[in-house]
């Protein structure tokens, strides 16, 4: 919220307060909650409060096109909450979202059908100390605490938002501009067309339509007005150089990539859709099965990977929860075959010692005609001897390998080890969350899904 036109910092921060608090939308104010100042007093106290940020930094701080407050808005499916509820829940988002360093109210306004929350929190923290910046993806946070704290109270949400009157799509209309790689495609796709006789004429056609050429170890042209080279590589399928110059031989057919509008597939079932449906109407032996072991956390838990790995069919979620687990157990056999090669050189480094240590006497040994008293004398370093040359005897290799290059092939092994731990606890955490999700669905919808399709529980 910036500073009304014509108006003092003081005068907006009232207007929109008031408005919020209005309590003939709030139950004569019986819906207002507020955080490190009280509803009554809070225009005061957050004005106070940028006073304070002024002295800290030495200078005033208002300027016409300062942010002067923050506004969430938050909306409920009506019939499905009580406005006390809703208040909760819009004070838990505003607290998890500002992390409790601003001041904020929530107010509750149940004159519409649908009961929803207006949050209004300081641009200035508590401390005075620093300001809130909003940033790229802030809406996209909001909607994910807002779902999941939703999902927890059993209530619905939005499995496909709508983008509001501010989103970048509707600042440029219906159309977005084209990009500049897919210009580039559309140039190409018209040039082709064209049959250019070979490569060259391919490329000359290019300037003619207004690019610039780059040959090298990538090629890459560049239009009129834009800034930097695209590389043929970064276009996608059909579209490398190698690709192109075939096409132009006659040997492939060039096909123009198509972007195809988003359609949904009507024999797939919409798992956000479909699960919503099952858990509101608490019917059937899978939402029983399911109401036994598990929580809404745990069902919001669910929603929300579906969501956040767009994941809206069963068989995408199988494919998925199976190459996680396929990868996780590719990376557990790799590491064990470095621990093994590792424990080899450890063994074979102590045999390659021994021997050294032990040779003398061996020679010795022999020399006495394996003298039953030299045995006698000498047998532990004589058997260290001989169960060094025995683990000789069972290499691949004609020679003994040099300390040295054993050593370095320990350390490589170890290092290769310390690299695949790091993205084996990562796939671990992820097979793990995939599965449990996977199962979670199966149990919610109970036999709807093929059981041959469940995927062996690795925990």
């Amino acid at each position: 919220m910036h500073v009304i036109k014509g108006q003092s910092v003081a005068h907006t921060v009232h207007e929109r307060l008031s408005y919020a608090i209005n309590p003939d939308k709030t139950n004569s104010g019986q819906l207002v909650k507020a955080y490190a100042c009280e509803p009554e007093t809070a225009a005061g106290e957050m004005l106070l409060c940028k006073k304070e940020y002024e002295t800290y930094i030495g200078r005033s701080d208002e300027k016409k096109s300062d942010i002067v407050l923050y506004q969430i808005r938050q909306s409920f499916k009506p019939g499905e909450i009580t406005p006390e509820k809703a208040q909760e829940i819009g004070f838990e988002l505003a607290m998890s979202f500002t992390k409790g360093k601003y001041q904020f109210v929530v107010a509750t306004h149940t004159d519409h059908a649908h009961i929803h929350n207006h949050i209004i929190f300081n641009s200035t923290s508590i401390d005075h100390t620093q300001k809130f910046r909003n940033f790229l993806g802030s809406s996209e946070v909001i909607r994910k605490i807002s779902d999941k704290l939703c999902l927890e109270n059993g209530l619905s949400i939005i499995e496909a938002p709508k983008q509001g009157p501010s989103h970048y799509g509707k600042w440029l209309g219906d159309k977005k501009p084209l990009s500049w790689q897919e210009k580039l495609r559309q140039t190409i796709d018209a040039v082709m067309v064209q049959k250019p006789a070979d490569f060259d004429t391919f490329l000359k056609l290019m300037v003619v339509n207004g690019y610039e050429v780059k040959q090298g170890q990538h090629l890459a042209f560049k239009a009129i007005g834009q800034q930097k080279f695209t590389r043929l590589r970064s276009l996608g399928e059909g579209y490398s150089e190698e690709e192109l110059r075939s096409a132009i031989l006659g040997k492939t057919v060039h096909t123009p990539k198509v972007k195809r509008p988003y359609r949904k597939n009507p024999d797939k079932i919409n798992l956000l859709v479909d699960i919503q449906a099952k858990l509101q109407a608490g019917k059937g032996p899978g939402y029983e099965r399911w109401a036994k072991v598990f929580n809404l956390k745990q069902m919001a838990q669910t929603i929300n990977f579906l969501t956040e790995n767009n994941i809206t069919d069963y068989e995408t979620l199988v494919e998925k929860t199976k190459a996680a687990t396929d990868r996780y157990h590719e990376l557990s056999q790799q590491i064990k075959d470095l621990e093994k090669r590792m424990a080899e050189i450890t063994e074979l480094k102590k045999h390659i010692i021994n021997y050294a240590k032990t040779k003398e006497i061996y020679t010795a040994y022999r020399e006495s005609g394996f003298s039953g008293r030299f045995y006698e004398a000498n047998t532990e370093d004589i058997l260290l001897h001989q169960s060094a040359k025995q683990a000789f005897s069972l290499l691949s290799a004609k020679q003994i390998p040099a300390m040295k290059n054993l050593q370095l092939e320990y350390r490589k092994c170890s290092s290769a080890k310390k690299s695949l731990s790091a993205d084996y606890r990562s796939m671990k955490s992820i097979m793990k969350q995939s599965v449990i999700i996977k199962n979670n669905v199966d149990l919610i919808m109970g036999a709807s899904y093929p059981e041959d399709k469940k995927i062996e529980r690795v925990l």
